[in-house]
C-alpha cells in the first residue's frame, strides 16, 4: 500500500514515518505551514526545514500554506490529500497523533470522504515510553518552541535529563497539547544529519520560539525563510 505521512519535522511524525516504512511504501510527505503560532491544527515553527529533511530522507514532499483557523486548515489538508492520491497513488494517510482526538477525528473524517485509510501508529502509547524510544533509536531531537515550559530548554536536545524535566511537569510530556514543539536533526532514515548554522529566538519566559535561519545537510547550505 502506498501511504503519505503528515509530516511536521518533529519527533512524532518522524517516529510514525519510521514505523510505517517497515510495512508500507511511503510515497510522499505532506506538510502544511500555518501563518503563526496561533494555528489550531498544525505545527508552526520551522516548517521550511522540512524541505531539507525531505532531501535527507530521499522522499518527495508536498508542502503548502494554510490559514490558522480549523476550517481553513482542514480544507487545505483535504486539497493536499487529493493531490497526493492523484500524483502518487496514495491509498493511506499516516499521522503522528498520540492521544489528540481533536486532530485524529478530523483527519479521519477527511480520509473517509476521500476513501483513504487513516493510520495512527503511535495512538494511545504512553508518552514517556515514546520519548524513551526515540532516544533508544538514536533520534537527535531539539526543542524549538515552548508554551508553558521555560524558554531555557529552547535548542536543547531531548536527552535523559530533559526527560526528567518533562516527566515532572504538569503538562503533557509529549507536548501534544502545544506545550512544546520539536525538530528532528537526525533519525535512522536520514542520509545525513542536519546541522543548524544560524537561528533567532523570539519571545521569552514560557512563550518563546527558536526560528532557524540557516542549516547544513548533505554537503549543502540552506538559507531558510522565517
Amino acid at each position: 500500500m502506498n501511504v503519505c505521512v503528515l509530516y511536521s519535522g518533529g519527533k512524532d511524525s518522524n517516529l510514525a514515518l519510521l514505523k510505517v516504512s517497515e510495512e508500507f511504501e511511503v510515497a510522499c510527505l505532506i506538510t502544511l505551514s500555518p501563518r503563526s503560532a496561533e494555528s489550531e491544527v498544525f505545527h508552526y515553527p520551522n516548517t521550511e526545514v522540512v524541505r531539507v529533511q525531505a532531501i535527507s530522507l530521499g522522499l518527495p514532499l508536498l508542502i503548502g500554506t494554510c490559514p490558522d483557523d480549523e476550517a481553513g486548515s482542514l480544507r487545505a489538508l483535504e486539497s493536499m490529500l487529493r493531490r497526493a492520491a492523484r500524483e502518487y497513488g496514495v491509498e493511506g494517510v499516516v499521522t503522528g497523533a498520540i492521544r489528540s482526538t481533536y486532530q485524529a477525528s478530523r483527519f479521519q473524517r477527511i480520509c473517509d470522504r476521500l476513501g483513504l485509510w487513516c493510520f495512527n501508529p503511535l495512538w494511545l502509547r504512553d508518552e514517556m515510553d515514546l520519548l524513551r524510544e526515540i532516544l533508544n533509536l538514536g533520534f537527535e531531537v531539539i526543542i524549538t518552541r515552548v508554551a508553558g515550559i521555560s524558554a531555557e530548554v529552547l535548542g536543547r536536545k531531548i536527552d535523559h535529563e530533559v526527560l526528567k524535566l518533562l516527566s515532572n511537569h504538569r503538562l503533557n510530556p509529549a507536548g501534544e497539547g502545544g506545550e512544546y514543539e520539536t525538530l528532528v536533526l537526525y533519525m535512522p532514515l536520514f542520509r545525513d544529519r542536519i546541522e543548524i548554522l544560524d537561528f533567532e529566538v523570539v519571545g521569552g519566559g514560557i512563550d518563546a520560539t527558536m526560528l532557524i535561519r540557516k542549516v547544513r545537510c548533505c554537503s549543502r547550505h540552506f538559507n531558510l525563510q522565517v
